[in-house]
This record gives structure tokens, C-alpha cells and sequence, in this order.
């Protein structure tokens, strides 16, 4: 019988959140450099196509290597600095040695990813579930971060969660592998036509790739029954949101919204309480 088997449910999920304090530190690692990594690899590989020189300059930071350090002064960050959410409050998100502001990005993902964790390990317990269910949630804040700072939805994440969904189906941990390959074919279809629906109507792009390869993992993780509340989900929040932006700050209508946030949110929305908003749906509604 192993540790975690034994711990009572409250010590489970308080365990899980502060993994998930930890994890979200290093998830701010990876919205803020991942980006910028992939940029600099597909310049040199332009570069490399179009048989110029390469370029001299400097690399961007890895994601496990290089040590963390100030965007002002660029001073190197103690051990005391890089503690998960302490160190912000301590600091008064102030840098101890420029004293320039700390992004509030940098609690706010520490806190979610904590929070989002667990309530993982509250809903589905110790077991393979929460080991799965954990590294869904933490793809989909990293996910996140990165669209709404750069409108990307890298590949490096999204393909790898389609296919660790569908790997779980073979050994149905959350759906059997039909309901997988079907919420997988179906998710990145559906989003897929309307795209091209949308763009043959107006000549423009009304959302990117990133979005169906993601929504076809969100299927191959919840099956083909979970792609409509959670594209209705998102759309709302999305149209919500979106309209607010345009009242509140003036936005520009020709300006694009990151789509990949809400279809994430909607999505662990549904995998964590699925059957719950389903049932009262049809208490409500279906008589």
C-alpha cells in the first residue's frame, strides 16, 4: 500500500495544492519562455530554408537550466526569491533589488494551478485519475498563460495532450478508446469547418490551428458528448468577455481574442464537473 493511498482526503488535496504552488512557478517558466524558444527555433529553420546565414545572436533562456532572474536589473534570483506565492507577498511584488514591479502573473498562475490541483485530487481521489487529471490541468494553465500573452497554442503542448488522451483510453481511465478517437476526429473537425466556414464567408481567419488541435484533445480526453458544452461554454464566456473588453477599454474590433483560454477553462470545467452540470441540466430543463 503506498503513501499516498493512506493519507486521509484533506491531506491528499492540501499535498496536491502545494504541488500544485510548485508546479505553477514553473509554469510561469514556461508561458514566458516557451514562446520565445519556438520563435527563435522557426527563424532558424526560415533562415535555414532560405539558405542565409545563420543567426549570431543570442539564444533565448531554456526552461530548466537557466536560473531565474529579474526582467528589469537582470539580477539572478536567490532560493528566498523563487518561493511559490510567499516571495511575491513578502516582496509586496516588488523586486528586492530594482524594487520595479513583479507581474501579478506570477502569483495568479502559482495560485490557480494550486487551487486547480486540488480540487483534481478532491474530485477523483488518489489514483491514476488524479496522476492524469493533473497534468491535464496543468497543460491547459500553461495553454493559457501562452495565449493570452502571444495568441499561440503551441504544438509542443497541445499534440502531447491529444495523445496522452488517447492513450489513457486504451486503458479507459476516464472513456474507452471509440469515445476517444471520436471526441478527438470530431473536436478538431467541427472547429476546423467552422474556420474555413467562416473564412469563405468573410475572407478572414476567425480563429487558429492551435484551437482545434486543442479542442480535439479536450475530446480525446472526455469523448464527442463533452465538444458541444464545452464550445457552447466557451463561446459564451467567450462573447461575455469579449464585449466587455470592447466596452470597458475601447478595444478594436479588428483586434484578435485568444479563443484558447476559454475553450480551456470550459473544458476542465466540464472534465472536473461534467456529469454534475449535465444532470442538473436535465433536472431543470428536460422534464
Amino acid at each position: 500500500m503506498s503513501f499516498i493511498t493512506l493519507l486521509s482526503p484533506a491531506a491528499l488535496v492540501a499535498l496536491v495544492g502545494v504541488l500544485g504552488l510548485l508546479v505553477g512557478s514553473f509554469l510561469n517558466v514556461v508561458i514566458l519562455r516557451l514562446p520565445a524558444r519556438l520563435e527563435h527555433a522557426w527563424r532558424s529553420e526560415a533562415r535555414e530554408a532560405l539558405q542565409l546565414p545563420a543567426d549570431e545572436g543570442v539564444s533565448p533562456p531554456g526552461l530548466v537550466r537557466e536560473p531565474s532572474h529579474c526582467p528589469h536589473c537582470k539580477h539572478a534570483l536567490a532560493a528566498r526569491d523563487n518561493i511559490p506565492l510567499l516571495s511575491w507577498l513578502l516582496l509586496r511584488g516588488r523586486c528586492r533589488y530594482c524594487r520595479s514591479a513583479i507581474s501579478i502573473q506570477y502569483p495568479l498562475v502559482e495560485l490557480a494551478t494550486a487551487l486547480l490541483s486540488a480540487a483534481i485530487a478532491w474530485r477523483f481521489g488518489a489514483g491514476a485519475q488524479t496522476l492524469a487529471g493533473l497534468l491535464l490541468t496543468w497543460a491547459l494553465v500553461a495553454l493559457t498563460g501562452i495565449d493570452l500573452r502571444t495568441q499561440l497554442l503551441p504544438d509542443s503542448i497541445t499534440l502531447p495532450l491529444l495523445w496522452l488522451g488517447l492513450l489513457l483510453a486504451l486503458g479507459h481511465v476516464f472513456i474507452g478508446a471509440p469515445q476517444a478517437i471520436l471526441g478527438a476526429a470530431l473536436g478538431y473537425l467541427g472547429l476546423w469547418s467552422v474556420y474555413w466556414l467562416f473564412r469563405l464567408a468573410t475572407g478572414k481567419e476567425g480563429m487558429g490551428y492551435g484551437d482545434f488541435k486543442l479542442l480535439a484533445a479536450l475530446g480525446a480526453w472526455m469523448g464527442a458528448g463533452a465538444l458541444l458544452p464545452i464550445v457552447l461554454m466557451s463561446s459564451l464566456v467567450g462573447a461575455v468577455i469579449g464585449s466587455a473588453m470592447l466596452v470597458l477599454r475601447g478595444r478594436d474590433r479588428s483586434i484578435p481574442i485568444a479563443f484558447g483560454p476559454y475553450l480551456a477553462a470550459a473544458g476542465w470545467i466540464w472534465f472536473v464537473a461534467g456529469d454534475t452540470l449535465l444532470h442538473a441540466y436535465l433536472t431543470l430543463f428536460v422534464r
